[in-house]
Protein backbone atom coordinates (compact mmCIF):
# COMPACT_ATOMS: atom_id res chain seq x y z
CA UNK A 1 0.00 0.00 0.00
CA UNK A 2 1.40 3.73 -1.07
CA UNK A 3 1.23 6.69 1.30
CA UNK A 4 1.00 9.70 -0.05
CA UNK A 5 1.78 12.83 1.46
CA UNK A 6 -1.50 14.74 3.21
CA UNK A 7 -1.39 17.72 0.51
CA UNK A 8 -1.58 15.61 -2.28
CA UNK A 9 -4.64 13.94 -0.60
CA UNK A 10 -6.43 17.30 -0.03
CA UNK A 11 -5.75 18.79 -3.24
CA UNK A 12 -6.90 15.90 -5.46
CA UNK A 13 -10.16 16.02 -3.41
CA UNK A 14 -10.24 19.56 -4.86
CA UNK A 15 -9.31 17.80 -8.26
CA UNK A 16 -12.39 15.65 -7.38
CA UNK A 17 -14.78 17.83 -6.30
CA UNK A 18 -14.35 19.37 -9.77
CA UNK A 19 -14.74 15.83 -11.74
CA UNK A 20 -18.18 15.67 -9.71
CA UNK A 21 -18.89 19.10 -11.17
CA UNK A 22 -18.53 17.76 -14.62
CA UNK A 23 -20.40 15.01 -13.95
CA UNK A 24 -23.81 16.64 -13.09
CA UNK A 25 -23.18 18.41 -16.44
CA UNK A 26 -22.77 15.62 -18.11
CA UNK A 27 -19.62 15.59 -18.81
CA UNK A 28 -16.78 12.90 -18.39
CA UNK A 29 -15.89 13.49 -14.91
CA UNK A 30 -12.44 14.60 -15.13
CA UNK A 31 -11.16 17.34 -12.80
CA UNK A 32 -8.10 19.29 -12.09
CA UNK A 33 -6.00 21.66 -10.28
CA UNK A 34 -3.02 23.86 -10.20
CA UNK A 35 -0.83 24.31 -6.78
CA UNK A 36 1.33 27.10 -6.60
CA UNK A 37 3.15 27.67 -3.03
CA UNK A 38 0.62 25.35 -1.24
CA UNK A 39 -2.52 27.25 -2.85
CA UNK A 40 -4.68 26.20 -5.81
CA UNK A 41 -4.42 29.43 -8.35
CA UNK A 42 -6.56 27.49 -10.55
CA UNK A 43 -9.90 24.39 -10.99
CA UNK A 44 -11.43 23.22 -13.69
CA UNK A 45 -13.36 20.22 -14.98
CA UNK A 46 -14.43 18.71 -18.49
CA UNK A 47 -15.95 20.80 -21.06
CA UNK A 48 -15.77 19.52 -24.33
CA UNK A 49 -19.94 18.98 -24.57
CA UNK A 50 -20.68 21.86 -23.10
CA UNK A 51 -17.82 24.08 -25.24
CA UNK A 52 -18.30 22.13 -28.41
CA UNK A 53 -14.61 21.83 -28.08
CA UNK A 54 -12.41 19.01 -28.58
CA UNK A 55 -9.36 20.38 -26.55
CA UNK A 56 -11.66 21.32 -23.62
CA UNK A 57 -10.19 18.61 -21.60
CA UNK A 58 -9.78 19.55 -17.47
CA UNK A 59 -6.09 19.89 -17.21
CA UNK A 60 -5.70 22.34 -20.31
CA UNK A 61 -8.33 24.60 -18.49
CA UNK A 62 -6.91 24.72 -15.45
CA UNK A 63 -3.76 25.20 -16.70
CA UNK A 64 -4.47 28.31 -18.87
CA UNK A 65 -5.98 30.12 -15.94
CA UNK A 66 -2.66 29.35 -13.90
CA UNK A 67 -0.88 30.84 -16.32
CA UNK A 68 -3.78 33.73 -16.38
CA UNK A 69 -3.34 34.26 -12.24
CA UNK A 70 0.72 34.27 -12.35
CA UNK A 71 0.96 36.47 -15.95
CA UNK A 72 3.22 34.23 -17.46
CA UNK A 73 3.34 30.84 -19.52
CA UNK A 74 5.95 29.08 -17.64
CA UNK A 75 4.66 27.18 -14.66
CA UNK A 76 8.13 26.22 -12.94
CA UNK A 77 7.00 25.77 -9.09
CA UNK A 78 3.51 24.11 -10.08
CA UNK A 79 1.78 21.38 -9.12
CA UNK A 80 -0.76 19.86 -11.67
CA UNK A 81 -3.16 17.50 -9.75
CA UNK A 82 -5.94 15.85 -12.28
CA UNK A 83 -8.20 12.72 -11.43
CA UNK A 84 -7.06 11.09 -14.58
CA UNK A 85 -4.05 10.43 -16.01
CA UNK A 86 -3.55 13.14 -18.84
CA UNK A 87 -4.10 12.55 -22.61
CA UNK A 88 -0.79 13.10 -25.33
CA UNK A 89 -2.37 16.58 -25.64
CA UNK A 90 -2.24 17.46 -22.08
CA UNK A 91 0.62 15.82 -21.06
CA UNK A 92 2.40 17.53 -23.89
CA UNK A 93 0.83 20.82 -22.61
CA UNK A 94 2.33 19.84 -19.07
CA UNK A 95 5.44 19.91 -21.03
CA UNK A 96 5.46 23.21 -22.89
CA UNK A 97 4.39 25.30 -19.70
CA UNK A 98 7.26 23.27 -17.76
CA UNK A 99 5.29 22.86 -14.57
CA UNK A 100 7.40 20.73 -12.20
CA UNK A 101 5.13 17.96 -11.09
CA UNK A 102 1.75 16.03 -11.83
CA UNK A 103 -0.63 14.39 -9.49
CA UNK A 104 -3.16 11.59 -10.59
CA UNK A 105 -5.56 10.02 -9.65
CA UNK A 106 -6.46 6.71 -12.10
CA UNK A 107 -4.51 5.38 -14.72
CA UNK A 108 -5.84 5.45 -18.00
CA UNK A 109 -5.46 2.44 -20.00
CA UNK A 110 -6.93 3.76 -23.33
CA UNK A 111 -4.96 7.18 -23.40
CA UNK A 112 -2.54 7.67 -20.67
CA UNK A 113 0.80 9.88 -21.62
CA UNK A 114 2.41 9.83 -18.06
CA UNK A 115 3.57 6.57 -17.77
CA UNK A 116 0.91 3.70 -19.34
CA UNK A 117 1.10 4.18 -22.62
CA UNK A 118 3.75 7.21 -23.10
CA UNK A 119 5.84 8.48 -20.29
CA UNK A 120 5.94 12.04 -21.89
CA UNK A 121 7.05 13.62 -18.72
CA UNK A 122 10.12 11.47 -18.75
CA UNK A 123 11.03 11.51 -22.15
CA UNK A 124 14.85 12.85 -22.02
CA UNK A 125 14.79 13.97 -25.96
CA UNK A 126 12.56 16.80 -24.44
CA UNK A 127 13.83 20.02 -23.44
CA UNK A 128 11.93 19.68 -19.86
CA UNK A 129 11.09 16.47 -17.37
CA UNK A 130 8.49 16.54 -14.31
CA UNK A 131 7.73 14.45 -11.31
CA UNK A 132 4.35 12.00 -11.64
CA UNK A 133 2.63 10.96 -8.48
CA UNK A 134 0.07 8.10 -9.94
CA UNK A 135 -3.07 6.60 -7.93
CA UNK A 136 -3.55 9.53 -5.26
CA UNK A 137 -7.50 8.65 -4.77
CA UNK A 138 -7.39 6.44 -7.58
CA UNK A 139 -9.87 4.28 -6.09
CA UNK A 140 -12.74 7.46 -6.13
CA UNK A 141 -11.27 8.74 -9.34
CA UNK A 142 -12.37 5.29 -10.77
CA UNK A 143 -15.77 5.30 -9.26
CA UNK A 144 -16.62 8.41 -10.72
CA UNK A 145 -15.28 7.40 -13.86
CA UNK A 146 -17.01 3.72 -13.86
CA UNK A 147 -20.39 5.10 -12.31
CA UNK A 148 -20.83 7.52 -15.37
CA UNK A 149 -20.10 5.69 -18.29
CA UNK A 150 -22.44 2.41 -16.21
CA UNK A 151 -25.29 5.11 -16.19
CA UNK A 152 -24.59 6.23 -19.90
CA UNK A 153 -24.90 2.67 -21.23
CA UNK A 154 -28.07 2.53 -19.12
CA UNK A 155 -29.61 5.18 -21.17
CA UNK A 156 -28.49 4.00 -24.07
CA UNK A 157 -30.40 0.59 -23.33
CA UNK A 158 -33.17 2.21 -22.35
CA UNK A 159 -32.97 4.18 -25.63
CA UNK A 160 -32.87 0.90 -27.65
CA UNK A 161 -35.61 -0.87 -25.78
CA UNK A 162 -37.95 2.39 -26.44
CA UNK A 163 -37.56 2.17 -29.99
CA UNK A 164 -37.68 -1.72 -29.78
Amino acid sequence: MQIFAPDDISFMQAALEQARLAAALGEVPVGAVVVHDAQIIAAAHNRREADADPAAHAELLAIRAAAQHLGRWRLSGCTVYVTLEPCVMCAGLMHQARIERCVYGASDPKAGALGTLYAIHADARLNHTFAVQKDVCAGEATALLQSFFSRLRGRGASREMAQG
